[in-house]
């Protein structure tokens, strides 16, 4: 059985073929056979502890490639930040400082203060968007491998990726510009009323919402959760890994979801205990927040965080894109196939 779309079989990990009777009457039930599991996750539909473990087992199989790729990204990424960030906090400590001593702050102090805000938060963007496109195509293809039980390199994992870096930003850029432009259309008609001058009726609206967009704004993302790893593994194009994701999504957007918040809060559990150190020696160190050696220390904790979480969220996407084909599409036949064990035919 074979219901893969087109395309899916041959973008699996660059392998072909992917996409991929008891007693009677005698009240005996042979056992029922297990899975095959080539490689992290048993070929059948995972649970939310299945997938999580999934996840940890890709990071310790592949510590080598995945840990090049992460320290590149994070560190290349909070480098910049810290750049970026320390001197405008400056600015805004020595306005602080004035208002202290009773000075008035003016109008053209604030703007000099401010000016270098919006380019660096637009550089900053930049750098991370670039690393978010990178390792998200290096980590599913080094996923997609994983399940198979198969070795790959980072060299490998770059050449997988490359051919579909162009329409990882397109997506890493369109998704995230239409959720923010549904909330944002959302929140227009209360904040219009109360720039009009009827600021106590503009107020509930905008509360409305900022309640609906949030709603709207979860159900999106859910929706198309799923579109990165099915633009690298079909080969599919921005707008048909879109759509691929929603169908795939339809149905289990409540699972969906439940499995991606939870394993944000593992993120943010393991991301809060590593940085915690950072703090206390930074606290011991200095009491200013805003010197170099605050920012640095600071920013080394984020780098070891983030080397845990970029390659964590991307393989729990990518797992629960195949947990999905599989319970819809009976991939595991076709991964069996291609991985050389037996399926459950």
């Amino acid at each position: 059985m074979n219901n893969s779309p087109p395309g899916g079989p041959q973008g699996w990990g660059g392998q072909q073929g992917w996409g991929g009777n008891g007693w009677g009457g005698g009240g005996w039930v042979p056992p029922v056979p297990q899975a095959p599991k080539p490689g992290v996750i048993p070929l059948r539909p995972l649970s939310l502890g299945e997938l999580l473990e999934g996840a940890f087992a890709t990071m310790r199989r592949y510590w080598r490639t995945l840990a090049g790729v992460s320290l590149a990204v994070a560190a290349g990424t909070q480098l910049v930040e810290t750049a970026v960030t320390r001197p405008w906090l400056g600015k805004l400590q020595d306005l602080q400082s004035l208002q202290e001593q009773g000075e008035t702050v003016s109008v053209q102090k604030l703007l000099n203060a401010l000016a270098g805000t919006f380019g660096g938060l637009a550089v900053t963007g930049l750098i991370g968007l670039a690393g978010s496109i990178v390792a998200t195509a290096m980590f599913t293809a080094v996923v997609s491998r994983a399940i198979l039980g198969r070795p790959m390199t980072a060299r490998e994992a770059w050449q997988e990726a490359r051919p579909r870096l162009a329409g990882m930003a397109g997506l890493l850029v369109l998704v995230p510009l239409l959720i923010t432009g549904v909330f944002l259309a959302c929140l227009l008609p209360g904040l219009i009323i109360a720039v009009a001058g009827t600021e106590s009726a503009g107020v509930p609206f905008m509360f409305l919402g900022i309640l609906v967009g949030a709603v709207l704004a979860i159900i999106l993302w859910t929706r198309y959760s799923l579109a990165a790893p099915a633009l690298m593994l079909e080969r599919q194009g921005v707008i048909d890994s879109m759509r691929r994701s929603a169908k795939l999504v339809r149905g289990s957007s409540g699972r969906i979801f439940g499995v991606m918040f939870v394993s944000g809060f593992v993120v943010f559990v393991f991301s809060s205990v590593v940085q915690i150190p950072g703090e206390v020696i930074r606290t011991i160190l200095t009491q200013d927040t805003t010197s170099w050696s605050a920012m640095i220390i600071t920013g080394i904790g984020a780098v070891i965080a983030s080397m845990i979480a970029l390659p964590f969220m991307a393989a729990v996407t990518a797992l629960l894109y195949t947990d999905q084909r599989i319970r819809r599409e009976s991939l595991d036949l076709e991964l069996a196939r291609a991985a050389g064990v037996g399926g459950n035919d």
